[in-house]
């Protein structure tokens, strides 16, 4: 049989006291359950690893040799425990978060400036990418977390819910008017207007053009950026009309920089949340969640 790690313990405070009863004080236990453990250890060792004098013990060469392993042994446990307690005290740790830019900018940084307010310590490394990626590394277990749309099939993965957000399509008030002159009327704006999205690998797009499909809406030869944040400021140019998240142009619909143009059926709504696997949670994932679900962003 292997020896106990306790066999090794004992071992060691013996040998740094020379002493079995100061050993036994030191351990909260009794001098014959120390005797009894050497034993144990010499007879399954087949070695004689003290010799006993008068006032105590003393190694043998044997004992001297698996000292100075024990030793280094346990001086890498305690270094391996002052870093746990150090980790504990000052909430090191890491985190690894995949976003989108958009979300980035219009969602996450508040949630960020809180939590290293909170966790200065925390390392935090953000993988800017596309939702698509972001759900794909997930699963590949190379993220700890992502803020996403919520996903169609989860694939193991848990989401917990942030916002939810609607979109829709906007435009300068001058834009409108310069549109109904030249048209005429009431215009067919998405035949006549000058439409522009994101690109068709954008989760967001691909939500618009089932939209789109399920109403028969044709666009006509929309043009397309890659960024939620250019699409907004084309819209607040005047460049045409935009498909953006209102919820990222609040301001702006409040106080008439941008006008929604109204639709016969509003495009449906998402839900924006954190995904992440349930089966890998660290505790500074933890601590970010729970910071999540009581944070209230101003």
């Amino acid at each position: 049989m292997e020896p106990h790690l306790s066999q090794y313990r004992i071992f060691y405070e013996v040998a740094r006291y020379g002493n079995i009863s100061r050993a036994a004080k030191e351990l909260y236990i009794s001098q014959p359950a120390i005797s009894k453990a050497i034993s144990r250890l010499e007879d399954t060792l087949n070695t004689r690893l003290f010799l006993r004098r008068s006032r105590g013990v003393q190694l043998t060469h044997e004992g001297s040799v698996l000292f100075e392993h024990v030793s280094s042994a346990f001086d890498s446990i305690g270094r391996g425990e002052r870093e746990l307690k150090r980790i504990h005290d000052f909430h090191i740790g890491q985190l690894k978060i995949g976003v989108s830019n958009t979300l980035c900018k219009y969602v996450l940084l508040p949630y960020l400036k809180g939590f290293v307010e909170r966790y200065p310590h925390v390392n935090i490394s953000i993988a800017s990418q596309s939702t698509a990626l972001t759900i794909s590394m997930l699963e590949d277990k190379k993220l700890d977390i992502g803020l996403v749309a919520e996903p169609r099939a989860r694939r193991g993965l848990t989401f917990s819910p942030v916002m939810s957000i609607s979109d829709g399509f906007v435009c300068t008030p001058a834009y409108m008017e310069n549109l109904r002159l030249r048209e005429g009327g009431t215009p067919d704006v998405f035949r006549a207007g000058n439409l522009i999205l994101l690109d068709r690998s954008n989760m967001s797009r691909k939500h618009i053009d089932a939209y789109l499909a399920e109403h028969q809406l044709v666009l006509n030869q929309p043009l397309e950026v890659t960024d939620m944040t250019l699409l907004i400021e084309f819209a607040r140019i005047g460049l045409g009309i935009c498909c953006v998240v209102k919820d990222f142009v609040a301001e702006d619909l409040k106080n008439g920089t941008l006008i929604e143009v109204p639709l016969d059926t509003p495009i449906p709504g998402r839900i924006l949340g954190f995904s992440y696997s349930p089966h890998d949670m660290s505790d500074t994932l933890s601590d970010f969640l729970e910071f999540c679900r009581n944070f209230r962003p101003a």
